[in-house]
C-alpha cells in the first residue's frame, strides 16, 4: 500500500476556494435579524403580560379579602340564628374563625357589636375600606402584603350581603394571603413566560415566512450579483406586496446595470479605437498645417481668400484631437472665459457650418458691438453645431427648392440682454424637428433627422453652456422653423 504524496503547495493554492467563497461556506451564527426579532417579540409579550400582571395581583388581593368577609359573614348569620345559648361561646368561636379571620364586627344602624373578640395583636392593624377603594390604593395593596411584615395583619371592611347592617369588620393575618399572593404571581409568570414563548415562536415564524425568508432571497441576488454581474438572477416572485415589489425592482435595476456594463464595455472598446484613431489623425492633421503654411507663400487670390479659413479649421481639428482623450475620460475642459464679439464669431461659425450666401445663408440681427463673456472656442463650436444642423435640416426638405426661389433658406442669429444674463438666439426657417425626436433632442446619439450625423453635436453644445453656468434649450420648432436659445451669465 503505497502512501500518498503531499500535494503541492501552489496546486493546493491553485484549488483552494476563493476568500469570498471560503467566507460563505463557513457556518455562522443565526441571523443577525431573525434573532432579534424573536428576542424583541418576547420581550414585547412579556411586557404586555406585566401590564396585565399588576390588575390581576389587585383583583386577587381584594377577592381573597371579600371571600373572608363573606365567610365571616355566613357564620355569623347562622350563631345568630340558633336559639339563645344552643350554641356555646367555643363552638361560636370555632365558626366564626373557619374563615380564617381573628375577629368579627357588624354595625347596624350606627352600633357596633363585636362577634369574635380579636386577641392581642403585636400592631395596628392596616385599615382597608373596600367599599371605597381607589385604583391606585388597589394596586399598592398587594405590593404592601408582598413585603410587608410577617406579624402584619389587615383590618377589612365591606358591606354585608347576607343581612342587614351598615358594614362588617374582619382582622386576618396578613401572611396566609402573602403566600397565596406570592404563588398566584409565580403561576402567573410561568404562564406568561408561556405564552410569550408561544406567541414569539408562532410570531416570528409567520414573519420569516413572509418577510426573512424573501429578504433572504433578495440578499443573496444582491450578493450574487455583486460578485458577479452577469449571473442570471432568479425570477422574482409573483407577492403585490412591498416585498414582491422590492424583487420585481430589483431585477429591472440589476438588467438595466447589466446592459450599461455591456454598453460600457463596448465603450471602453470604442475608447481605445478612437485613441488610435486620434494618433494618426493628429499626425495627418500636422501634416495638412505644414502645407497650409507653405500655401501662404501663393500669389493666388482664390488661395489668400480660402486660407485663414482653412487655417481656422486646422487649428481647431487639432485642439479637438488634442482633447479628446481627455473628454473621453472625464468633463469637457472648464471655459477660459473672454469678451467675444458676437458678430465675428457668428460669422466664422457659419463659415465652419457650411453656410453661404447662394445657399442657406447666416442672418445677423444683433445690437452694435453685441459682447458676452465666453471662450471663444467653446462658443465657436456650440454655434457651429446649430448652424450645421439648421443647414442639414433646411437642405434636407425635399420639397423645399420647387417652392422657393433664390436663397434656399436662413438662419437667424439674434443677440439680446437681460440683467445677469446674455441670449443667444439660433433661428431657423426649415421644415422643424419631429415630435418623436423633440423630447429627446438633446440624448447621446439621438439625431434629428440627418444622414451624416452622430446625435452628438447637441449633447456636446449642451454641456458646454453647462460649463459656462448657462443652459441651451429649444424655445419652438414647427413647420415654419426652430428656434434654440443659448443663455450665458453675462
Amino acid at each position: 500500500m503505497t502512501t500518498p504524496r503531499a500535494m503541492p503547495r501552489d496546486l493546493f493554492n491553485r484549488l483552494r476556494p476563493p476568500a469570498d467563497l471560503r467566507e460563505r461556506l463557513i457556518p455562522h451564527a443565526p441571523d443577525g435579524l431573525s434573532s432579534r426579532l424573536l428576542l424583541l417579540t418576547v420581550l414585547f409579550t412579556l411586557a404586555v403580560q406585566a401590564l396585565i400582571v399588576g390588575p390581576n395581583a389587585a383583583s386577587f388581593h381584594e377577592r381573597w379579602l371579600l371571600d373572608r368577609l363573606q365567610a365571616a359573614e355566613l357564620a355569623s348569620v347562622g350563631v345568630e340564628a340558633l336559639p339563645y345559648s344552643a350554641v356555646d361561646d367555643q363552638t361560636a368561636e370555632q365558626l366564626l374563625r373557619i374563615g380564617g379571620v381573628s375577629a368579627v364586627a357588624i354595625s347596624d344602624q350606627g352600633v357596633m357589636r363585636q362577634l369574635l373578640q380579636a386577641p392581642n395583636l403585636a400592631r395596628a392593624p392596616d385599615f382597608i375600606d373596600l367599599r371605597r377603594r381607589s385604583l391606585g390604593a388597589r394596586l399598592l395593596d398587594p405590593v404592601r402584603t408582598l413585603f410587608g411584615d410577617p406579624d402584619r395583619s389587615i383590618r377589612a371592611r365591606a358591606a354585608p350581603r347576607y343581612r342587614s347592617g351598615d358594614f362588617i369588620d374582619v382582622v386576618a393575618p396578613a401572611e396566609p394571603l402573602k403566600l397565596e399572593l406570592r404563588a398566584f404571581l409565580l403561576n402567573s409568570l410561568l404562564v406568561s413566560i408561556l405564552i410569550s414563548v408561544v406567541a414569539g415562536g408562532l410570531l416570528y415564524a409567520g414573519l420569516s415566512f413572509l418577510v426573512l425568508q424573501p429578504l433572504r432571497r433578495v440578499t443573496r441576488s444582491i450578493e450574487g450579483f455583486a460578485a458577479d454581474p452577469q449571473t442570471v438572477a432568479p425570477t422574482p416572485s409573483d407577492r403585490h406586496d412591498e416585498i414582491g415589489r422590492v424583487e420585481r425592482e430589483l431585477a429591472v435595476m440589476q438588467e438595466e446595470v447589466r446592459q450599461a456594463l455591456r454598453s460600457r464595455s463596448r465603450l471602453v472598446a470604442l475608447g481605445e479605437a478612437v485613441a488610435k484613431i486620434n494618433h494618426d489623425l493628429r499626425n495627418m492633421l500636422t501634416s495638412a498645417q505644414i502645407a497650409s503654411e507653405r500655401l501662404a507663400d501663393s500669389a493666388d487670390p482664390q488661395v489668400a481668400k480660402a486660407l485663414p479659413r482653412l487655417e481656422r479649421a486646422l487649428g481647431r481639428a487639432a485642439a479637438l484631437t488634442r482633447n479628446v482623450l481627455d473628454y473621453g475620460k472625464s468633463e469637457e475642459p472648464p471655459p477660459v472665459l473672454d469678451r467675444v464679439l458676437l458678430a465675428p464669431a457668428a460669422t466664422m461659425a457659419a463659415e465652419d457650418a457650411g453656410l453661404e450666401s447662394d445657399g442657406v445663408r447666416l442672418v445677423k440681427a444683433l445690437p452694435a458691438r453685441f459682447t458676452l463673456q465666453a471662450d471663444a472656442d467653446q462658443l465657436h463650436r456650440i454655434l457651429v453645431n446649430l448652424m450645421r444642423n439648421a443647414r442639414q435640416a433646411i437642405e434636407g426638405d425635399a420639397t423645399r427648392a420647387a417652392r422657393k426661389k433664390g436663397p434656399m433658406g436662413t438662419v437667424m442669429v439674434e443677440g439680446s440682454g437681460e440683467p445677469g444674463w446674455c441670449i443667444i438666439r439660433v433661428v431657423d426657417d426649415g421644415p422643424g424637428i419631429p415630435p418623436r425626436l423633440s423630447e429627446r433632442l438633446f440624448e447621446p446619439f439621438v439625431s434629428g433627422g440627418s444622414s451624416d450625423g452622430t446625435g452628438l453635436g447637441l449633447t456636446i453644445s449642451r454641456e458646454l453652456a453647462a460649463n459656462h453656468g448657462g443652459e441651451l434649450r429649444l424655445v419652438e420648432t414647427g413647420p415654419t422653423g426652430t428656434t434654440f436659445e443659448l443663455r450665458l451669465p453675462g
